[in-house]
Formats: structure tokens, sequence, C-alpha cells
């Protein structure tokens, strides 16, 4: 005797409850949206399907893919995260075949590397028809994230869970078994600020007062006025004029120093003083010609300024092999750089660096994938302080490794160093990869 109508209806209703919370964990094939593709990657999941379909939790494995709109963003940039959960686990249990646009994804996505945290993400209510016993649909997943450090950030996929609107409003939460997840993608941030170029040289380090000093300037922006000051200690004294850089961005003035307290010039864009568009100060002295009193003797001595200069316990560095299909991290160690400021005077320095691509055989590594943790020490005694530049990506548009600030006096000996990654894509041909860093110090 076959069942009552109540209890027919009964058993569909648990059927139908049961086979939807099983929906979060299966699904078919959906190819990633446009944009920068990831790699699809397993990982073992753990579902708890709500009370009320009376099934067990439900142990297996997921393919997710994370994909981006923008692999390459600045600081400051806001990237856009999609979440495909490529290939649940399992299919739908029953016969009975469930309706179009019942389930609502959410989830979330790991950071790792340059910078961590989860990026929330959320999909539409709508999923196509499930056939009994067929492939649950896959499903997409978006969100945002701004991005607040340079070097190579990690994506991976996280917890997620289906909020399904069919007769009751049931969730099924998923989480990673193991997490992290396998990294299924890779961000590289820049720094958005450029490195400052800008340097200038004096024709003389002093002068009589009212006696004019050749100032040449080099990195400057094509076209640009650029103003030059006088400065004692870190305030710009009355003193200035103006000349206009040329198409290569150099020129050559001439500054008239008539303030004996000057200690330095500077060199700048813009209305003011700007260290971003400006160079110096340049150490410079206005002597001091005042009279001798009758029965007196003025003694004086010299002590000579020297140079701004560097070296390096060598030139070549071999990073770390990494194994075909995985791909990763390429390590190693930059080679000690010294930095001498015997110049005198109040102007800092600043030591840059920047790569070009890794070529190989028959391929390139891009020089955004290199990234430095830049070191310092500052020997005992020396006036100035060495601070090191950020970690993050050095690239082609360069980074700063190194600096000593402005001041009434600086100089001193300082060593330099970074620990250096290359971050090496899984299926990157195998072979020998070179690329040249180059070190500038201003």
């Amino acid at each position: 005797m076959g069942p009552t109508p109540r209890r027919s209806r009964r058993w569909r209703w648990a059927s139908l409850l049961g086979a939807t919370a099983l929906a979060v964990t299966a699904g078919g094939a959906l190819a990633c949206p446009a944009g920068a593709a990831g790699t699809n990657v397993d990982f073992a999941t753990h579902c708890i399907p709500p009370a009320v379909a009376g099934i067990p939790p439900i142990d297996g494995t997921t393919t997710g893919n994370i994909s981006v709109d923008n692999a390459s963003p600045k600081v400051g940039d806001t990237v856009t995260v999609t979440y495909t959960v490529v290939k649940p686990a399992a299919s739908n249990p029953t016969a009975i075949a469930l309706p179009a646009d019942i389930m609502t994804p959410t989830g979330k996505v790991t950071l790792g590397g340059a910078q961590t945290g989860d990026v929330t993400v959320a999909g539409p209510k709508k999923n196509d028809p499930v056939p009994g016993n067929g492939a649950f649909p896959s499903f997409s997943m978006t969100g945002t994230f701004k991005v607040t450090a340079p070097g190579a950030i990690t994506l991976s996929p996280g917890d997620y869970n289906i909020h399904t609107s069919y007769i009751l409003e049931l969730d099924t939460p998923c989480t990673v078994t193991n997490p992290p997840a396998p990294v299924s993608q890779t961000v590289t941030a820049t720094d958005s600020t450029p490195v400052n170029s800008r340097s200038i040289t004096l024709g003389s380090a002093s002068g009589n007062a009212g006696a004019a000093v050749t100032v040449n300037g080099s990195g400057f922006t094509p076209g640009a006025t650029v103003t030059l000051a006088g400065r004692a200690g870190s305030t710009q004294t009355a003193d200035t004029a103006t000349v206009t850089a040329g198409a290569g961005g150099t020129f050559s003035g001439s500054l008239v120093v008539n303030d004996k307290t000057t200690t330095g010039i500077v060199a700048y864009e813009g209305a003011s003083w700007d260290a971003a568009k400006g160079a110096g100060p340049a150490a410079y002295v206005v002597n001091d010609n005042t009279p001798v009193p009758a029965g007196s003797q003025k003694l004086t001595t010299t002590v000579k300024a020297g140079t701004l200069s560097m070296s390096q316990a060598g030139d070549s560095v071999a990073l770390s092999a990494v194994d075909f299909g995985k791909g990763g991290a390429s390590t190693g160690a930059l080679r000690t750089v010294t930095v001498k400021d015997f110049r005198g005077g109040p102007a800092g320095w600043s030591l840059t660096g920047k790569v070009t691509d890794f070529t190989g055989p028959g391929a390139k590594i891009d020089a955004g994938r290199l990234s430095w943790t830049p070191a310092c020490a500052t020997k005992a005694g020396s006036p100035s302080t060495c601070k090191a530049g950020s970690a993050g990506t050095v690239g082609t548009t360069g980074a700063t490794l190194a600096s000593t600030p402005d001041a009434a006096l600086t100089g001193g000996e300082f060593t330099v160093d970074a620990g250096l990654s290359l971050d090496v894509p899984a299926f990157t041909p195998p072979g020998s990869y070179s690329g040249v860093l180059t070190l500038t110090l201003t």
C-alpha cells in the first residue's frame, strides 16, 4: 500500500531539503570570468548541512579558482576578486530535480604575502536547474580589496556558504579543512610613489658673500621651471633664482649667494620645496671675510669635503632553484653595499634599485616578481642614521633600498643588505634565468 498524500508530501519535502543542502558541495565546470585568471586548486572541504535536512557533514574535495581584474596594481588601487567554485565535491544524491535561482553564495578569499587578511565575496541568486542525480552548477562570487602594501600578494580560496531559498531559508557553511587552501592567484603590487632620481652638483663648495655659484641638475622633468635656492640648515634663505630644465631633464644655472648663514643649496620643481620633486641640499659655505681687529691674528684651517661613494661585496647573486610545475620563491641575499658619505654639509642620500626582466630559454620572468626586504646599519659615530627602504617589489620603475635624511650635519659610513625573492611561475620552462639589478646612489 502506497504512502498517504500527507506522508508523500513530507517525504518529498525532507528529500528536497537534503538535496538542496548538498548543492553547496557539488557542481560542474564553469569558465572563469574575464581578467587575470588564476590556477585551479584542489582543497579539502568540510560542509555542514542544515540540521533539518537530516544529513551528516560532508567531507570532500573542492576545486576553486581566483581571478582578478588587475594583477599588477599600485598601492592604493582597488582590485576586484572573483572566487569560482569550479568543481564541488558531490552531485545531487536524489532523483528529485531542483529549480533554478534558489542558491545565493557568499565566502571569503584569503590574502597572504605582502598583505594579509580576508576579502568578503558574494554571488547572485542565480543557478541553472539541477536534474535528479545530476551535477550541481558551479558558482562565482566577487568582492574587492584595497592594496595597502607593495610586493607579491597571494590569493587562496577560503570558506564559503550557500543560502538556499526554497520552501525554507537554509544555510550550509563549508570550511577549508586545512587552511589556508593552496594559492590560486598572485597579485604583484608596486609602490605608487615613483623614485625621485633628481640630483644637483655645484661648481664650487664655497664663495664670498655676493658671489655666484653654478648649479648643475639632472633627472628633472623636461621643460619644467626649476627654482634654485639657498638653505640655512632646513630653512630656505632669500637667495633664489630660476632655470628651465632641457629636453633631457638637465640644466645649468647660476645662483648668487648673499646670506652668510647658508649651509647648502637646493633645486626643486613647483612653487615651494617638495622632497619628491627636488634635489639637494648640496653643501655650500659663505667665506667669512670679517676684518681682523688690531693687535689680533686670525687663525684658519681647512676641513676638506670628500665624496659620496658606494662599493659592493660582489656583482653576482645565485638565487635558490625552484621546481618546474611548482614554481614559487627563488631566494637569495643582495651582496652587501657599503656607502661612505664624506661630503659634510646638510645633504642626506638615497640608494635606489631597479631590475630588468629575467630572461632564459625562450621565456622570461617579469621584473615585477622580484621583491626585497632591505636592512641598513650605521657605523658608530656617524652623524647620520641610515633608514632601510620598505619591503616590497623592486620592478623596472625602481624602489628605495636605503637612505639618510637631510640635517644640519650629515655623513658617515653605512652597510646595506637585502633579502631577495623572485616569485617564479609554476610552469616556467626549465633553464637558467638572469636579470640585472642596478643600484643608484644620489
